[in-house]
Order: C-alpha cells, then structure tokens, then sequence
C-alpha cells in the first residue's frame, strides 16, 4: 500500500509531551495511511529497519529523518528496545549512536576536525534530551493512573487539591466542578451535630461540630449517634425498655449526676395526644417514673414556676411573683429584658446548686432562671449567662462535655433549658402545627441527649428529671376582659395585663399601700352577670395559691375563668393571639410535664399529681444532700424512688390535752343561753356530759378512725367526747380547735331548732363562749361545728347544742355553712358511701399561710370576749372505693379539704338572689386546699394514728383535686 508517514513537528512534539508517548502514537498512527503493522511488515520485507519498512512504504525516509531528528529517532528506539526487551542502557546506547549511522548531513565539509566537534555537542545534547525525556515520560506515566481514575466523592479529599472528574477544594463553586457530596461531606459537617452513613469514616476536619471519623471514640469528639449509625448499634429508643437496678456508671463516676431537664411551656396534655409523634419522650415515660399532671404553682408563669422547682418555696417566699414586678421597698422594677434581673435581693431562697455547693459538690448549669446571677454571693461552678440564640445542640453537647471532665472536675448537678414548645405555643396556640413541630424538635433534642448518654455509657448511670414549668391556653381577642369597660378612663393607675393580672398605682412608690384599692374593686365587682373575672384583694385569694404575703404582689389581684385574661385597654391586651399561660394552677391547661429515669427511679410507674416545689428535695435525695428550709413536705414523693434516703415521721405534739369533765357546782352560768322548746329544755337539761368508757372507746373508733388531731403549736384545750362527735376545745380562743365526726351514706338533716342552746358544764364560764355576747352584737351570729340536726337513725339527735360546739360566725358566711351541712354533707356522704369529717377555725391575720399565735390573735381583736376567725376549714376523707365504708375500706383514702374565707359578704360569689345551690358548692371548691395547708394554718397534724404508712399519709396530705 502506499502509505506516507506523519511528520514529527514542533507541534506534535508538544502533544507528544502533554500526551505521553502512548497518546502521541496513537495519533500519529491515526493520521497516517501507514499503520505500525504495516511498516513492520515492511521492514521486514527490506531487510528488517525501520527505515528500509518506510521506504518500502513509499516514504522519503532521508528526508523523514531530518524533520524527526534525534528525539523522533530516540524514541522509535525506546519502542523497540521496549518490544525487544532491552534494558534502558542499552536503548541508551542505541539513541546516541543510531543518528550518526543511519542519516548523513548533506552540508558536511572534509575536514575532520570540524566533524568531530560537531560529533560531540550532539552527544551531549542527545543525552541531555534523554534524560529530559525520561523524566517527563516517568511523571507521565506515574501520573497516568490517578488521572484516568475516575473519583466522584470528596470523602477523604475536603479543601484538597487533587485531579480526579470533580473537585472538593473552595473552588469548585466557582467554577461549577465540585463534586456531587461536596456540600454534605465537606460543608455541612460545620451545621449539624448528627452522623449520616456518607460521614462515617471521614477525614477530620477542622470547624466541624462533631466528627464520625474512625477515631472520634479515642479523641471524645463523636456525634452522639456515632455508633448507631457507624457502627450498627441500636439508638437509645430504638432499644426496649430495661430496668435499672443499680447505677451502672463508667470508672471515674462515683455517684450518678443528676441532670434537671426543662421543656419551658410544655403541656402535660401535649404528651397524651401527640406521644405517638415524640418516640424519646414517650420512651422515658414508659420506662420511667412519670405523672400525668405536675402542678406549677401560682401563677403560672416562667421565672416563679422554675425558681421554685430549684428553691422548693413557693413566689410568696423566693420572691420572683411574675415575670414583671414591682418591689416597693427598692422602688426597682423587674423584666426578664432589664439588667436588674441580675440583682440578687430579687432571689430569695436557695437553689439547690448553692445548697450542693455547699455540701461539697460541684454544680453546672446551661441556662435557668437564678443560675446567671449571684446568689448569696456566689454562681454556679460552671454556668451560661441566658442567650437565647444559642442552638438546643450546643446545649446538649456542653452538658455532655462536662460529663467527661475529670472526676476532681466533673459536676455532680446540671440543669439544662429548652424554650420550646413556649416560644412556638405563644406565637401560635397550643392547637397548632407549629407546636407540633416543636415539639418533634425537643423529642429529637432529648433522643440527641440519650444518644450522648448511650455512647458514653451513662444512660444507666445518670438520673435525669424532665420537667416543664406550666402549660399552656389558646389566645383569644374576645376573652379579654377590659377594665376600661368598668372604670372611667384614669391615669392614677396601671394594670399588669393577663390570666393573673394585678393593679398598681403610677405614683410610686407613694401610693404603693395608700392607694385606694377598695374604691376600684367595688367598681368592678358583680357588674355583669356573666363577668368572666373578680377582683380580690391578695388576702382573700384562694389558700391554696399562697400568693399573698409578700409585698411584690400588689394588693388588687384578678382572679380569671378559663380561656380568660383582663387588661385596662384594649391597647394593652398583649396576648389576644397565639397562646398565653398564667392561669389558675389547677387548670387543665396549665398542667405540666414530669418524667424521672434512671437508677433512683422506679420502673415503668405512673403516680398521682403533685406540686413542683415538691421536686426540690427529691433533687437532694438523689444527690444524697440535706435539704434547705422549703416549703415542701419531705418525703412525700418517697414512692417515686427506687430506693427512698429520707425517712419522713409525722411531726410530734408540743401540747398534750387533758381531760375535760364535769365538776358539779363549779358552773352553774347559763351565759344566756335558753331554750324556749320543752322537748330540747328536757333534753338539755338530761345530755349526759360523761361518758363510760365503753361508750367513750365506741365514739372514738366511730369518730376519730385515723386518731384524734394532734396540736402542734402551743395550746391549753381538753377533749370533749360525746356519742355522736369529738372535739378539742381550746381554753386560749374560747372554741374547739377542731371537731371530728362521720357521717354514714344514708344520713339526713333535720331542723335542728337551733334557737335553743346550752352551756356545757364541763368548760368554765371564763373560757366559754357566751350568748350575751351574739345578742349584743347583731352583725355576729354563731354557727356549730357539728351540724346538731343531723340524723343517722330515727331516733333524735341534738347533742351538738351546746355552748362548747359554737363559732362565731357573720350572717353571710351562716348561709355558705348551713347549706355545707344540710345539703352538700349529704350528698358527699351518700355518693362516698360515708364521710369522715374534721372542721374548725383559722386564724391567719397577716395571711402568711401560718397560723396566728395568740399574741397575734389579740392583738387585732377589739373585743376580747370573742376572737373572730378568718377563715374556717372542712376536711372530707373517705374510702377511694366507693363499695366499701371508712371502716371496711382495705385501699387507699380519698380527700377533699377547703379553706373558706370568712367574709362579712358574699359578693364574692354576686350571691344576691340567687338561690345557694347556684353558688356555695362553687364556692368551696375555688377554695379547695391540701390537707397540709389546713395543718400549717390551724397548727394541727391529722392521720396520726392509722393502719397507712407515713409515706401514704403524706401523698393524702399533699394531695390537690384538680377540678371540681
């Protein structure tokens, strides 16, 4: 064939150069009609050269030679001493000879000299060249395979410049070539706290949050699902639920920390409705120890509802009384947006950080009201000043770094806070998608925190408490009740708008306490019959709230319905949209949330409601602390621990009774008391005042079945047994302390001609009370504390007429009670199947909680004849079963206690023509209390002698209805 060889130019040195010998070939071969096969076949026709093959060719092979020159010729050689298998010298040895041999220079002159010179700046230059050439070959060709290698992840390869199809250096944006994983394997690192299978095993980068790479377990910079997702493990929810019979903690942990988790706003309803949504909480709850209510206290708000699951105390006692406040001894106002926030006389009271301090462990908190200020001189030993826009994962992340400090280093106490679902609740209602989403983030924020836990062996270890500090209410623009629809348009006066709003006068801190409160409340008292608010005066608010001795509470408060909240204008309603909280601490909708898990907690337990300033000693529990002073009863949450520290016992009696009984002669005053009926002259004059002590043992097991009342304040009283009630009457206040009876399930109530009265025989006239007094004084009546018209039988039954089963009462508050025992005892008796009932007087004349001393008691009354209650009390206790009576009751007990003001009018209740079905059960109930605060206000101990153990004892006493 006729073929024609390409010639080598400059040109196609430079490709052969750029290209590598093998590429440079292939075109040249491309380009010409003449194949290497073919000049083989026809070297070896010729005589076996390459020249001889290219002039059989047909190719001008002198003149070929020319244009190819030495590097052209060297490389044929390095070919055929490549397929002859000749050593690099020897192709070296060839190239600096082969060009002198096969080709003449047809400009050469005779003269030797001049030839051999010519002769040696070729060799030289020929060698030269090989030894370039060799080097741009051997990178040519040891490049050669990472070039065509065909690389598409930045795994490994993040900010390097390497060849490859792609590129993962900065770069790579710009010029559009970057890798697909570019941005989750190099970027996102740097934005996010979690593994996902394309990290696992990464390079380590500088700026990344966390790392999955193979050695993050020995540097202790893993994220938290490292091993779930790199190394085939089970997440912490993913795992079945396992009980925890002792702290399993890794070396260096001598006692498990305790970690207090807030979910600021989460509704305790949240959980039953949307658990399905939230795995990680739901998973606690299950394996845990859980209620479905925690109660906040009032009102219900952020700093004063976290302050006391800290402090144990309730607002009246640490101070922080809301969000915004007043204090008029430092004429300072309080925000959670003002630096005074920071000033300690605020916080009274001792976080439990300071009392751990204290007894020598170390505390850390991550954001919680009080943590960031200096409390009795001091901060937590690690602690975060608030920043709101600090992510929820660097929260997590710092907790857990500080669980791997050394053991000298290590807190044994953390607090960790959350804002959501608040923030989303307020903007959007509770009802609403963005609380859900919320409340998914938390969920993956608490699995973040188990995952952490898990991987550093600490989720058996570790007791952890979460908590929020109340719930949360839809917003409404209509439920806003104006004060300016009542008042006439003033300047005298502020109003702190919302579901617990309080008034204060604008001249301060002047008129703080002379500002005419009462002229006000008047005004907006009873002036709609649907009024969805009432104005109190902080001292006839509902025991139960103590929220009343502190002078922060401004002296007019506004108590409001459900769904309701009360400001001056319209202009002030601040919250008619969205979500707000703040209502009364019994409301389903403010209810919160509580779980406990881990080694000193019960498994898989669910326990009655309860109160947060309950939480603080159970913290001191954990911790193995003593506990500050608080307004907790220690011990009553005992049943949630695995293995309870605190042993609690009913308080002592500092006065013993003595024995009432009848000294003939020595009283023969009627104190002007008569009858005008024969059959109860008769009756009176035959009662016997004594009783066997057969009959004395029957009354007691009918009417003290938990034990007769113990006094635990300083008393002179006697007991007064009858057939049919028991009191403890006190010399000191001329009136029993208390009286106990039981009421059977088919009882009534009968007139009890309540005209007449006798003197009891058995209490001297000194210390007696007196009908001349009642007939002196027509705004004062006298009621019984044990109804003299009720009957259990057909037989008659006024035993209660006497002298000592008298209080004095004011002829409104006689409606509230008479109908309490005519009506409402019997149908509590009948649908309990009996009740027990114990009631009495309260004197708390500074409305401190507390009950007044005598000294007290005296000194605010005028007349010294009788002492006027404030209050009177009622505790109801039955059996939990409904089949079976108090004495056949083998379970738990059921109670029910009120705290009713006594009160010279019923305008509370805008009572006026209506009938006391309409209001007085309502009545009581808003004023329903624990047991313990009946005790705290009457300085009395009830249950002492029962079949119940003190723990079950102090459950009963803590115990709050919830609604009516």
């Amino acid at each position: 064939m006729d073929c024609s060889l390409c010639l080598f130019t400059p040109s196609s040195e430079w490709r052969a150069e750029r290209m590598g010998l093998s590429g440079w070939r292939q075109e040249r071969e491309s380009s010409s009609n003449c194949t290497e096969s073919d000049i083989r076949a026809a070297a070896r026709e010729a005589g076996g050269t390459a020249v001889n093959g290219s002039k059989a060719c047909g190719t001008d092979t002198e003149q070929q030679q020319q244009q190819l020159g030495w590097w052209g010729k060297d490389i044929r050689d390095m070919e055929s001493g490549g397929r002859n298998g000749s050593t690099g010298g020897e192709t070296l040895e060839q190239s600096m000879l082969n060009p002198m041999t096969l080709v003449e220079d047809p400009g050469r002159g005779s003269h030797s000299a001049k030839k051999k010179k010519s002769n040696k700046w070729k060799v030289l230059s020929l060698v030269i060249c090989v030894c370039l050439l060799t080097a741009i070959l051997g990178c040519i060709f040891g490049l050669k395979p990472s070039c065509t290698r065909e690389v598409t992840s930045c795994k490994g390869r993040c900010f390097e410049r390497k060849f490859g199809s792609c590129r993962c250096d900065s770069a790579c944006v710009e010029l559009g070539n970057c890798c697909l994983d570019y941005q989750d394997v190099c970027i996102q690192p740097a934005y996010i706290w979690t593994c996902e299978k394309l990290r696992c095993g990464e390079k380590r980068l500088t700026g990344s949050l966390c790392s999955c790479s193979d050695d993050c377990s020995e540097i202790q910079d893993c994220c938290v699902n490292y091993n779930a997702v790199c190394r085939g493990n089970k997440s912490w929810s993913e795992e079945t639920c396992e009980e925890i019979q002792t702290p399993q903690c890794p070396s260096g942990f001598s006692k498990p920390p305790l970690l207090l988790f807030s979910l600021d706003g989460f509704r305790s309803e949240y959980l039953h409705t949307w658990g399905e949504l939230l795995p990680v909480i739901s998973k606690l709850r299950k394996c845990g120890t859980y209620t479905t209510n925690l109660r906040p206290v009032y009102p219900s708000k952020t700093f004063p509802n976290h302050y006391s699951i800290v402090t144990g105390l309730y607002p009246e006692s640490h101070g922080l009384v809301d969000n915004k406040m007043y204090d008029p001894k430092r004429n300072a106002f309080f925000t959670l947006r003002n630096t005074e926030k920071f000033h300690p006389s605020w916080y009274q009271g001792e976080p439990i950080w300071i009392t751990a301090m204290n007894q020598g462990l170390k505390a850390a908190t991550f954001f919680w009201p009080g943590s960031d200020v200096k409390i009795k001189g001091t901060y937590p030993n690690i602690y975060k000043m608030y920043n709101s826009t600090v992510k929820f994962e660097e929260r997590v992340m710092s907790i857990l770094r500080w669980l791997r400090l050394p053991e000298q280093e290590r807190p044994h106490f953390y607090t960790l806070y959350l804002e959501e679902p608040d923030h989303s609740g307020h903007g959007h209602g509770p009802v609403s998608s963005a609380v859900i989403k919320a409340l998914m983030g938390v969920d993956r924020i608490v699995g973040m925190l188990m995952d952490g836990l898990k991987q550093m062996q600490l989720d058996k270890c570790i007791n952890l408490i979460l908590a929020s500090d109340h719930g949360m209410e839809e917003a409404r623009c209509e439920n806003v009740a104006f004060l300016s629809s009542f008042l006439e348009p003033s300047d005298s006066f502020i109003v702190i708008p919302g579901p617990a709003a309080r008034l204060r006068p604008t001249k301060l801190p002047d008129e703080y306490f002379s500002f005419d409160y009462t002229g006000i409340a008047k005004k907006l008292t009873c002036r709609e019959p649907n009024q969805h608010f009432k104005a109190y005066f902080k001292q006839n608010l509902p025991k139960r709230f103590h929220f009343a001795k502190n002078d922060r509470i401004e002296l007019l408060n506004f108590y409001t319905d459900p769904k309701w909240q009360v400001a001056k204008t319209k202009s002030d309603a601040k919250t008619c949209v969205g979500g707000f909280h703040g209502s009364d601490n019994r409301f389903e909708s403010m209810q919160a949330l509580f779980i406990g898990f881990g080694p000193g907690f019960k498994f898989k337990t669910e326990v009655e409601p309860f109160e947060n300033i309950e939480i603080y000693n159970l913290m001191c529990d954990l911790l193995g602390i003593t506990s500050a002073t608080n307004n907790g009863t220690h011990g009553s949450l005992n049943h949630l621990l695995k293995n309870p520290v605190y042993m609690p016992s009913l308080p002592h009696e500092i006065s013993d009774p003595f024995q009432c009984s009848v000294i003939h002669g020595a009283n023969t005053d009627s104190l002007g008391c008569s009858c005008d009926s024969t059959n109860l002259t008769v009756f009176g004059s035959e009662q016997p005042m004594t009783l066997t002590p057969q009959q004395e043992s029957e009354t007691k097991k009918q009417n003290l079945p938990f034990g007769r009342p113990v006094v635990v304040q300083n008393s002179s009283y006697c007991i007064l047994y009858h057939e049919q009630y028991v009191s403890g009457y006190s010399y000191h206040i001329s009136m029993p302390l208390w009286t106990s009876y039981t009421v059977g399930k088919h009882a009534h109530s009968v007139d009890s001609g309540s005209s007449c009265i006798f003197a009891d025989v058995r209490i001297p006239s000194n210390h007696s009370q007196s009908c001349h007094h009642y007939q002196k004084h027509y705004f004062l009546k006298y009621g019984f504390l044990y109804p003299p018209g009720l009957k259990e039988s057909s037989g008659d039954s006024y035993a209660g007429l006497l002298t000592s089963n008298i209080v004095p009462m004011y002829p409104a508050f006689q409606v509230i009670w008479n109908h309490f025992h005519n009506v409402l005892l019997m149908k509590y008796a009948d649908k309990k199947n009996g009740v027990h009932v114990i009631s009495g007087p309260i004197f708390d004349s500074d409305f401190d909680g507390q009950f007044d001393t005598l000294e007290q008691i005296n000194k605010i009354t005028e007349d010294a004849t009788v002492y006027i209650p404030t209050h009177y009390y009622i505790v109801l206790t039955s059996c939990k079963n409904a089949s079976q009576t108090l004495q056949q009751c083998a379970g738990a007990l059921d109670v029910l206690s009120f705290i009713v003001p006594h009160r010279i009018d019923n305008s509370e209740s805008c009572a006026s023509g209506k009938n006391e079905s309409l209001w007085v059960e309502k009545l009581l109930h808003f004023h329903a209390a624990r047991v313990k605060d009946v005790e705290l206000l009457t300085g009395l101990s009830f249950f002492h002698n029962s079949k119940y153990s003190v723990n079950e004892i102090l459950q009963l006493k803590t115990f709050l209805p919830s609604s009516m």
